[in-house]
């Protein structure tokens, strides 16, 4: 059973950055697929990016690409989601998803298992 906690949200302007990071308890996430996520209120849950186990491929959704990055450091049990440039339609709550396949996925049904959440609010 993996545990998957999000931390690193915040309040933040327009244009700024933030780090989120996800750490993985209960087991190892090395060979596992990662991605993002995140839901704002009243939408659905939409892909924000993914990572291959190795770290060595990475998607994004267009409407971050370029101004997020995914990154992992699978020594340390834990992914990252780099945001920067932000807007204020960024504003939603990102959660960490991991499956047991080793690659990405940008479809959130592909995903085993999820953490919580942490809000990202960005005012204009």
């Amino acid at each position: 059973q993996v545990q998957l906690v999000e931390s690193g949200g915040g309040l933040v302007q327009a244009g700024g950055s933030l780090r989120l990071s996800c750490a993985a308890s209960g087991r190892t996430i090395g060979s596992s697929g990662m991605g993002w996520f995140r839901q704002a209120p009243g939408k659905e849950r939409e892909f924000v990016a993914t990572i291959t186990w190795s770290g060595r491929s990475t998607t994004y959704a267009d409407v971050v690409r370029g101004r997020f990055t995914i990154s992992r450091d699978n020594a340390k049990n834990a992914v990252y989601l780099q945001m920067n440039s932000l807007k204020s339609e960024d504003t939603a709550v990102y959660h960490c998803a991991g499956r047991v396949s080793g690659s990405g996925s940008s479809g959130a049904n592909d995903y085993d298992f999820w953490g919580q959440g942490t809000q990202v609010t960005v005012s204009s």
